[in-house]
């Protein structure tokens, strides 16, 4: 497959896009990609998963605030500009101290920061039901934080009557 935009190199980057539902596919050779994208490439002009990633962080910050490069993650010491410059967290606790960096970046790229993963045909109703199920326990949760008992008691009954269904 040719280049898409100089017809003349054979097509190494393929990229897809969706956008509100909408689904845009790109084949580049390496060099207008280059040019053309905001992806990183390493100094070999060769495309890096690592710098791909940090790249994420980086995008999201033309569009909003810098973030504050002295915070640094107290298990293993690793800045925002560390994560965008490698590409990957340095451990666990990077999820929760970046956490806002992370979902700006997830909500960018994906259009959601929770993956909801697909239902089965077969058997999806059962999951459909246990998802209900969960929602409804964290909205009792809610409702007894709030001294809301009888809305609470209501939601019990619910989950009692989806539970029987199920089994």
């Amino acid at each position: 497959m040719l280049c898409e935009e100089c017809k003349e190199r054979t097509a190494t980057v393929h990229v897809t896009q969706v956008f509100n539902g909408e689904k845009i596919e790109s084949h580049l050779c390496e060099q207008c990609a280059y040019h053309k994208s905001s992806l990183l490439f390493d100094v070999n002009n060769q495309f890096s998963i690592p710098n791909f990633l940090g790249g994420m962080f980086s995008s999201i910050y033309k569009q909003e605030k810098l973030p504050d490069t002295r915070i640094q993650c107290p298990q293993c010491g690793m800045t925002i500009m560390d994560i965008k410059r490698l590409g990957k967290l340095g451990c666990s606790e990077c999820y929760r101290v970046y956490e806002q960096e992370m979902e700006a970046s997830l909500r960018r790229i994906h259009g959601n920061s929770k993956h909801s993963g697909k239902i089965p045909v077969r058997g999806g109703h059962k999951v459909m039901i246990k998802k209900q199920i969960e929602s409804l326990k964290s909205q009792i949760q809610e409702a007894v934080r709030e001294e809301k008992y009888e809305l609470a008691a209501q939601i019990r009954d619910q989950v009692i009557e989806l539970e029987k269904e199920i089994s």
